[in-house]
């Protein structure tokens, strides 16, 4: 395992994290998911991450009894606040009083004093940013998270946010954003901003939902059990890429990551790591093997020569808009 720093900022991330959006407590049963956390450990992973509401708060329950074991000063554990976790009116967003509470509620389900990253899942248009910050303040100050971060922000908010991080006295220092091959719409706007304001990319699904696995064939229905056939897994996110066109594009890489002796995964997930604003890549698992497989991208170089043909392949497919770097949805 290859280990960067996260932004400008002195904690060292591994290269590749594993992250349980999809998975635990929900996709897979409990005995599998302590043995994705096991594979992760064992390949070197240090960096976990995931969110309050993945699962109904189950995914984060489940992660803090993998690791409750572990070393925790050799471990990076990052968690999310933003979406509802129950049905009142203040159980979501960025107010002072969800974010107070559910911190509390994070640490507990984790097994733990502390996270080392505390991330603002989205932006909220229906909270003064003045308010979300200081209350992210006050969490940095007591000692329950040691950095902030946010997820899918634009880079007018990132500025913003780091403005005022600095005039609190805190480090925000990463960004979560989707980014794949097959999605770059960070890459215009989001990451000239984070380099000049020393922040860095942590990516979910460098993979794109499993699609630059190869595992998804033009033309034919998608295979049983997978993701694009699971609403609960993130069919709607996956949606997106499963257009004949985009898998007939994606299958023409296969020889080029045979070329460079990865898999069509490792290719990808090696492929985000090559943006020297990425800090770690999430990998998710539901089988130890898919852990085993994709941390071999970790320390991997691609050639300008390799980058140009896969650019060359996909470039009519690719996802550039920086506009989509948010949720509609989150729009007031």
């Amino acid at each position: 395992m290859e280990f960067r720093h996260l932004g400008r900022s002195g904690l060292m991330v591994s290269e590749i994290s594993y992250g349980n959006w999809i998975t635990h407590g929900s996709q897979v049963e409990e005995d599998a998911a302590f043995a994705c956390v096991r594979a992760a450990l064992d390949a070197g992973i240090t960096t976990f991450d995931t969110a309050d509401v993945y699962a109904g708060t189950r995914a984060e329950d489940v992660l803090g009894r993998a690791l409750e074991n572990e070393r925790r000063e050799g471990l990076e554990i990052f968690t999310k606040v933003f979406w509802p976790t129950g049905p009142g009116r203040n159980d979501r967003g960025l107010s002072r009083k969800h974010i107070m509470e559910s911190i509390d509620g994070s640490l507990r389900r984790l097994r733990t004093d502390y996270v080392d990253l505390y991330q603002a899942h989205r932006y909220d248009y229906s909270t003064p940013l003045e308010e979300t910050m200081e209350a992210f303040a006050d969490i940095v100050h007591s000692g329950k998270a040691l950095y902030i971060g946010v997820s899918e922000w634009k880079a007018s908010q990132i500025r913003e946010a780091h403005q005022l991080a600095r005039e609190l006295r805190i480090p925000l220092v990463s960004n979560q954003p989707q980014y794949s091959m097959l999605w770059r719409v960070i890459e215009s706007e989001v990451v000239p901003t984070s380099e000049e304001l020393g922040v860095g990319q942590i990516v979910w699904s460098p993979i794109a939902q499993g699609v630059l696995s190869g595992k998804y064939l033009p033309g034919q229905p998608p295979p049983a059990g997978s993701r694009a056939t699971d609403e609960k897994s993130g069919a709607g996110f996956i949606a997106k890429f499963m257009t004949d066109d985009v898998l007939t594009r994606v299958q023409r890489l296969k020889p080029l990551a045979e070329q460079a002796g990865l898999s069509m995964a490792q290719l990808a997930i090696a492929w985000v790591l090559q943006n020297p604003n990425v800090s770690s890549a999430i990998v998710g698992a539901s089988r130890p093997e898919q852990v085993h497989d994709n941390v071999k991208a970790a320390g991997v170089k691609l050639d300008a020569g390799l980058l140009k043909a896969i650019d060359e392949i996909i470039d009519p497919i690719v996802e550039r808009d920086p506009s989509r770097t948010e949720s509609p949805a989150q729009r007031p």
